[in-house]
């Protein structure tokens, strides 16, 4: 452990490795704040510790756990000569969760109830719901960055240094995330729709079709740019009418 300290390679490891995981972690920070900002503050900010507390304990599990890892690699089925494994399945699933979880919301964004009755509902009752589902996309977003994590460093000190420090951020950036779809509605629908684009790479992958993360990361930053410029100018306008 001490020779971990004073090694330049494990330090190299560590930070490549921190700021590829807190990139993976951005799909889920996006999930976490839609979740967590229909709840009440306090509630919200519960559900958010929670939910990462949750993804740190899979992570540092599945670490501990690499021969379950392997197993989940062993084929169960081959169907038309594509080998399909519990790693498939639990990535395809998790894909049309969070399709479709963002289509149900953006036809609650379009069917949008009175404000009233939306209180009326209460955020207490829904707080279990949300750290379920929470806890359900924890663990699919887990499985990639776990695999990440082993191919990237040697050592399991270094790996889980550098996942808790990934959370670490991720807890950090939640609430800012969060608070910024409250007090711009519009960036709810851009959010969701990138939790489609997500929903389809992960089907991808259980289907051995990798599509590069960097092509969706970059679509997603184009769209938030774009999105960013409108916020701007409808700022602009609202202060001119002033």
């Amino acid at each position: 452990m001490l020779a971990l300290l004073t090694d330049p390679n494990a330090w190299a490891a560590l930070l490549t490795l921190t700021a590829l995981e807190i990139i993976l972690g951005v799909d889920n920070v996006i999930f976490l704040s839609l979740l967590a900002a229909g709840l009440e503050p306090a509630a919200s900010r519960r559900a958010r510790q929670i939910g990462l507390f949750l993804a740190l304990i899979f992570r540092v599990a599945m670490l501990f756990g690499l021969t379950f890892l392997g197993r989940l690699r062993t084929p169960l089925i081959v169907i038309y000569g594509n080998e399909i494994t519990w790693r498939d399945i639990i990535l395809i699933g998790g894909g049309l969760f969070l399709i479709a979880k963002a289509i149900f919301e953006i036809h609650g964004e379009i069917d949008a109830e009175e404000p009233e009755a939306k209180q009326g509902r209460g955020a207490r009752s829904n707080l279990f719901l949300v750290i379920l589902q929470i806890a359900i996309i924890d663990l699919v977003f887990s499985i990639d960055s776990i695999l990440t994590a082993i191919g990237m460093a040697q050592h399991i000190e270094v790996m889980i240094a550098a996942v808790i420090i990934a959370i670490a951020v991720m807890y950090v950036a939640s609430e800012p995330v969060a608070g910024f779809i409250l007090r711009h509605p519009t960036t709810k629908m851009l959010a969701l729709s990138f939790l489609i684009l997500i929903g389809v790479a992960l089907i991808a992958d259980g289907f051995d079709v990798h599509i590069p993360r960097g092509y969706v990361y970059f679509a997603m930053a184009f769209a938030a740019v774009v999105e960013g410029f409108n916020i701007l100018a409808r700022q602009r306008r609202k202060r001119r009418r002033q």
